[in-house]
């Protein structure tokens, strides 16, 4: 199940108007520069630049002329954002059943594929019905629309929940250096125990864009930069890869170099005190 996806996925949310606002070659480009380097899964949720990124992204596909069998779609649906060409008067979560077949059949047609390798509900929603969503998977599995199946935010009992109809192969959360919470209360252990995927997203916690990183922190990535050979990216990538659960990190750039620092990153092996090294760097504390 697990080795369905590249182990480092292309995350699209800022490859169009929410971000780089790439042009259709430029987006065929670095599709295909991912795909030279081995990163063959693309993850996008229908809401990104409010509901176009999937139809950009689309478009440059078929101009790559790479095979849709060599590539892997990842797609999300269930948050309705405020858009006046949908109705939409207030943002919220949907997940009735007419909702989420419709969501996934414009998903379908903007990114110009007759399926989606994993589809994910994008958030949790107290209105979530376990026997509506399975009856929509059902038919999204029926028709061939959908490959598998899986959750993006969801808490381990929200996942039980869901799971106690349908299948739960993935869960799509916050991880990271910055945001290690799940490695310490529970979140990838039922990960582990239930043989699903942990996707990361934001997996380098924003340590490397505007946020200031703490002094200790600095100074213990640049010295062991130096020893495994990696920048810093690549460091803070290998140190979430380094998890048992298996940790997919969904890497949001749109610049190829940082793709090969991630790529090679999953070659790194960190070791045990080197590991909490950098954890308690960032921390400030070791563990108790």
């Amino acid at each position: 199940m697990h080795k369905n996806y590249s182990r480092i996925i292309a995350g699209t949310m800022n490859w169009g108007q929410w971000g780089a606002q790439l042009s259709t070659s430029q987006i065929s480009e670095l599709i295909q520069s991912c795909y030279a380097l081995g990163i063959s899964t693309f993850d996008h949720a229908d809401i990104y630049g409010d509901y176009t990124t999937e139809a950009d992204f689309g478009t440059a596909f078929k101009a790559s002329e790479i095979p849709r069998a060599s590539l892997q779609f990842i797609s999300k649906c269930g948050i309705a954002l405020v858009n006046q060409k949908r109705g939409t008067r207030l943002n919220h979560y949907n997940y009735t059943k007419e909702y989420i077949l419709n969501a996934v059949e414009r998903s379908l047609n903007k990114l110009q594929t007759s399926y989606l390798d994993l589809l994910l509900l994008h958030r949790p929603s107290p209105l979530m019905d376990p026997e509506v969503i399975d009856e929509a998977m059902t038919e999204l599995t029926s028709k061939g629309y959908i490959k598998s199946f899986g959750l993006s935010n969801f808490t381990p009992s929200q996942v039980k929940l869901i799971s106690q109809k349908r299948a739960v192969t993935a869960n799509q959360i916050e991880v990271s250096l910055a945001t290690s919470t799940p490695m310490f209360n529970g979140e990838l252990d039922y990960c582990m125990r239930e043989n699903i995927l942990p996707m990361a997203w934001a997996p380098l916690g924003g340590l490397m864009g505007k946020k200031v990183i703490p002094h200790a922190l600095n100074m213990a990535l640049e010295k062991l930069c130096e020893k495994y050979k990696t920048p810093k990216d690549g460091l803070l990538l290998a140190w979430l890869m380094s998890h048992p659960s298996g940790i997919h990190p969904v890497v949001g750039t749109t610049k190829i170099a940082r793709h090969k620092t991630a790529v090679a990153a999953c070659d790194i092996i960190i070791e045990t005190e080197d590991w909490f090294y950098i954890l308690a760097a960032y921390r400030g504390y070791d563990i108790p």
